[in-house]
């Protein structure tokens, strides 16, 4: 069945069609219809943060895989060895908080440079390693390469959640609202300072906590695994390719619509002040702006402010309220002071030039 439904596929695939015609949401989405045929009814596969697997009674094992491609997701030559064996821990992580889960074990494999100094190698597991026992999550192996051309690092980490608690992206519903737990476009703003060539070597205040978002993004697992035990709660994921792109991702799942207040999205100090000093355009950066890797959450409105006053107390910080969802299937609004907007940046996507 799965070898006749390829087939079909295949003859209805126009000839010369691109990925960069489709995009990546197209791309998983066809390679969805494909491969989540005839799975088991215990098992999630392709379409949200993890795949979920059947494990223990109510547990379920939560599995994530992350491609980190120098020139691609960081820079060799402008980010240290352990900020990105943090990262590439880190980015892994924030996938299982999407979904409520708990992490359990890594495997690590990367393709490096023959001439590449045992040194680097040992600063960057020093990063890694930092992270992993902050969160407990054991390395169990991987592979290891040579490459003649870019370094390639892939991780893969497996975490557990009870099944009850597991929230997806086709958990929102019309009405509800949309939140997130942190602040956004930071690290956005830090990729801007590494690429402009002109502003090499400015590193004041601002410019430096910028930077600092984006070489070490923090995964919220606590955060996640609370807000799953929410039943006020709907879907939920992580702002990896910005607001724009991942909340279209909770609306392709959910079969809905939304719109985004500009004027609300939460931006730091720092971010406000390099917006103002290279004339960045502040809104754009805070919704199109990816790797964040805060919490994007659909909540019942009728159940909100409890929420947000238990979050409170247990995080000394609020939920930041962006939006609502609608019944405009696939139909994404950006709304400023009431009045349509039309961004001119989009979020994160692989494959459009």
């Amino acid at each position: 069945m799965v070898y006749k439904g390829q087939v079909e596929n295949k003859m209805k695939t126009r000839t010369g069609l691109k990925l960069s015609d489709v995009g990546e949401f197209g791309f998983i989405a066809r390679l969805a219809r494909t491969f989540n045929q005839h799975l088991p009814e215990e098992v999630t596969g392709i379409g949200d943060d993890c795949a979920v697997l059947p494990w223990r009674g109510d547990w379920k094992l939560l599995v994530t895989t992350d491609l980190l491609l120098d020139g691609v997701h960081f820079l060799k030559e402008k980010i240290t060895p352990p900020d990105l064996g943090y990262k590439a821990l880190a980015v892994n992580l924030s996938d299982l908080a999407a979904m409520g889960g708990e992490p359990l074990w890594a495997f690590l494999s990367i393709a490096l440079p023959a001439e590449t100094e045992l040194a680097w190698a040992d600063r960057f597991f020093s990063g890694w390693k930092s992270l992993s026992e902050k969160t407990q999550v054991k390395l169990l192996g991987g592979d290891t390469t040579r490459t003649t051309a870019s370094m390639v690092i892939n991780v893969a980490v497996l975490g557990k959640a009870r099944e009850k608690y597991i929230k997806y992206r086709s958990g929102a519903r019309p009405g509800d609202l949309v939140a997130v737990t942190g602040e956004l476009g930071s690290s956005e703003g830090g990729l801007r300072l590494l690429l402009n060539k002109e502003l090499k070597g400015l590193r004041g205040p601002a410019e430096k906590i910028l930077l600092r978002r984006h070489f070490r993004p923090q995964p919220q697992l606590q955060e996640g695994f609370f807000l799953a035990h929410q039943p006020q709660v709907g879907a939920m994921m992580d702002v990896s390719d910005g607001l724009d792109s991942d909340l279209r991702r909770i609306m392709e799942r959910s079969g809905t619509g939304a719109e985004v207040y500009l004027e609300k999205l939460p931006v730091s100090p720092a971010l406000k002040r390099c917006s103002q000093q290279y004339g960045w355009r502040l809104e754009e950066v805070a919704a199109a702006g990816g790797e964040d890797y805060c919490l994007l959450i659909t909540v019942r409105p009728e159940g909100y402010s409890d929420l947000n006053r238990r979050y409170r107390q247990k995080f000394g910080r609020s939920l930041y309220p962006v939006g609502r969802i609608t019944s405009k299937k696939g139909k994404l609004i950006y709304l400023q002071t009431g009045q349509p907007v039309i961004l001119q940046k989009s979020g994160f996507d692989h494959f459009k030039i």
